[in-house]
């Protein structure tokens, strides 16, 4: 047999590479900033145009927004922001409520007394026939019959009184009083059951006549307070459906 000669093999060379060249730069000119400065900000005008103005504002020079939607959902924004402002313009314009203070209210009360009282004296011709004095309140006329109950309380300036009927819910009594040719602010009104209510307030009156209807079972009536500068005398009756008069 033939023996095999050993195969001999080329050595293998490694190739040199040619070194690969950076990659190419534009060189920082002055005009290639400018070129790159303009170019930006017209992208950033065309943004505006078309898209920012339309979508924020409603405004649409291009009629791109129109097509878009977003012109509709700037006019949207634009209608509530003029809404909030408007609602804000309102609140702000809106009055405090003013806070009565105890003197003014007092300083009042009287101013009203004494313009009532010179009311009262005021003729037809429309000239005031002024008292020197201040008259004496008047002596109360005896009740008529058919009334239950008269009671009659003199007040001094600034002094008030409180007079209530027990009363059943639903039952009705009669009444009158009278400030005797003077003036009262009073207040009719109820409590009882754990509830209260206030029937009618005035200032400044010289007398009242009605029927007064217990809107639930408690005590019902008046408080008169004389804010004039004399003595006032006031004079009640009532009759009708109640259980008993309280006055202090």
């Amino acid at each position: 047999m033939t023996e095999s000669q050993p195969r001999m093999t080329a050595p293998i060379r490694a190739e040199r590479r040619q070194p690969t060249e950076p990659p190419h730069h534009v060189p920082a000119t002055p005009g290639g900033l400018i070129r790159s400065t303009l170019g930006a900000a017209v992208s950033a005008g065309a943004l505006l145009v078309l898209f920012w103005l339309p979508a924020e504002y409603g405004l649409d020079p291009t009629g791109m927004g129109r097509l878009t939607g977003l012109t509709e959902m700037g006019e949207i924004k634009q209608q509530l922001a003029a809404e909030a402002e408007a609602d804000a313009i309102a609140e702000t314009a809106a009055p405090t409520p003013a806070v009565a203070m105890p003197e003014v209210t007092d300083r009042l009360d009287r101013i009203e007394a004494q313009l009532a009282a010179i009311a009262a004296v005021i003729g037809a011709d429309g000239l005031a026939a002024a008292p020197v004095e201040q008259p004496a309140p008047a002596t109360p006329e005896p009740a008529p019959q058919g009334w239950r109950d008269e009671a009659s309380y003199t007040l001094q300036p600034g002094q008030g009184i409180e007079v209530k009927l027990a009363m059943t819910e639903g039952q009705t009594a009669r009444f009158e009083w009278t400030a005797n040719g003077a003036v009262v602010n009073f207040d009719l009104h109820g409590d009882g059951s754990g509830q209260k209510i206030s029937y009618e307030q005035g200032r400044a009156v010289p007398d009242q006549t009605g029927e007064l209807v217990a809107a639930f079972t408690g005590n019902h009536g008046w408080f008169w307070r004389n804010r004039s500068d004399a003595p006032v005398t006031v004079t009640l009756r009532v009759a009708g459906e109640y259980a008993e008069l309280k006055a202090p």
